[in-house]
């Protein structure tokens, strides 16, 4: 579409300058008459440009508005049928669906607008070149052969003036959309990667804090102060605390998801800096307190802890976190599709799979998060034991609610 839009100009372009030379070449006092009605055509079309460019990007807004409603509306459906609002969201989805259709009217009306204004402009630019043509016949100035050949030429010429006055309103309407890409393209990462930052390979799992503060960008109130542990292979260190005090933090620096402002953090005595991003985290196992599943097969789930895994290993790491049995208990076994963030599992059976996600990675570093939360008390009894399995001999953080 880009291409087609510069070779479209390109073309007008030549046009313009073909057909304005050629008028100069006929009846220079009459092309420079005509010529008055380009910077009318140029204002004309960066007034509506702007207009449609403003209706382009709130139709845009309002479109994602709709996805977002319909989104949370359905993935919450238990949720507002419990609370019986299935009309106040009925009548949200509906408030997005009409300011969606006025938005889109607006940019519709002012492209109608703008055509009937150009024919406009066009006839006027005519109707001057006739009447000073008239006046030059008069004068003995041109011929009557000369001023329709004129004028034939000069239809032509507001022909790529035109073009140009609808090529720069389609790019201010496809600029409305680009905006929101661009928006997310020039996104900065939290932490950048060193040019000279190394691999680790074969890390045994020595973690610590030196003197660690940190604060989120924006605020001004530290999550963590001065804080300093070490925890060794074997070892698990339980974060208990109020919400906010810093807990999933410490898992976030860990991960190197943002850097501390004061002070290190340490694998294997290597500055978490001085490393390569994608060699820290290949050390690292993760289990949130939001069972994250994939909307794939079992197979799938458990083979996204590791590259390349093998069948064996995949069923390994199911039996070591006692899912086996009831992944082939399920209609096409490994191969079963789970749904959307897992849905066709229970509860329990999600963190079983998420532990042998886990299993199959064997990160020397495991971190947990709250994984037993929102689980009955024999769901967290049948997790607990495959959990025990996968902390022996890694180091383990984890975060428990007090």
């Amino acid at each position: 579409l880009m291409l087609s839009g510069v070779t479209s100009a390109l073309a007008y372009l030549f046009q313009l300058v073909f057909f304005a030379g050629a008028l100069f070449y006929l009846e220079w006092r009459l092309a420079l008459v005509s010529l008055f009605v380009g910077p009318l055509f140029w204002l004309a079309a960066r007034y509506f440009s702007r207009k449609i460019k403003h209706a382009s990007r709130e139709e845009r807004r309002r479109s994602g508005s709709i996805s977002a409603v319909a989104e949370e509306s359905l993935s919450n459906a238990a949720l507002v049928q419990s609370y019986n609002r299935q009309e106040d969201e009925i009548a949200r989805f509906h408030r997005e669906n009409e300011g969606s259709f006025a938005a889109q009217l607006a940019a519709t009306r002012l492209s109608s607008l703008f055509s009937p204004l150009v024919d406009l402009i066009e006839l006027a630019g005519v109707i001057v070149v006739v009447a000073v043509g008239a006046y030059e016949l008069l004068q003995g100035r041109l011929t009557i052969g000369g001023l329709l050949v004129f004028l034939l030429y000069l239809s032509q010429l507001y022909t790529p003036i035109r073009g140009l006055s609808s090529l720069l309103n389609a790019y201010y309407a496809a600029s409305a959309s680009a905006e929101r890409v661009i928006e997310f393209l020039d996104q900065e990462p939290s932490v950048d990667e060193k040019r000279w930052a190394r691999p680790l390979h074969g890390a045994r799992g020595y973690v610590e804090f030196d003197s660690v503060s940190f604060a989120y960008p924006g605020t001004q109130k530290p999550a963590l102060e001065d804080v300093s542990f070490r925890v060794s292979p074997g070892q698990t260190l339980t974060l208990v605390g109020p919400s906010g005090s810093g807990k999933s933090t410490l898992a976030r620096l860990l991960l190197r998801f943002y850097d501390p402002d004061v002070g290190q953090v340490r694998l294997d005595g290597h500055d978490l800096r001085d490393l390569s991003l994608h060699s820290l985290r290949e050390n690292v196992a993760v289990l949130l307190q939001e069972t994250l599943i994939f909307d794939g097969t079992a197979r799938e789930n458990i083979a996204y802890g590791k590259t390349a895994a093998t069948e064996e290993e995949i069923v390994a790491a199911a039996k070591a976190a006692n899912a086996h049995e009831f992944i082939v208990g399920l209609p096409d076994g490994y191969d079963t599709v789970v749904g959307q963030k897992g849905r066709l599992l229970s509860g329990g059976q999600r963190q079983r799979l998420a532990i042998a996600r886990a299993m199959i990675r064997d990160a020397p570093i495991l971190i947990l998060d709250e994984p037993t939360t929102g689980l009955d008390a024999r769901s967290s009894e049948k997790v607990m034991a495959p959990l025990r399995r996968l902390m022996s001999g890694r180091t383990t953080i984890t975060r428990v609610a007090p």
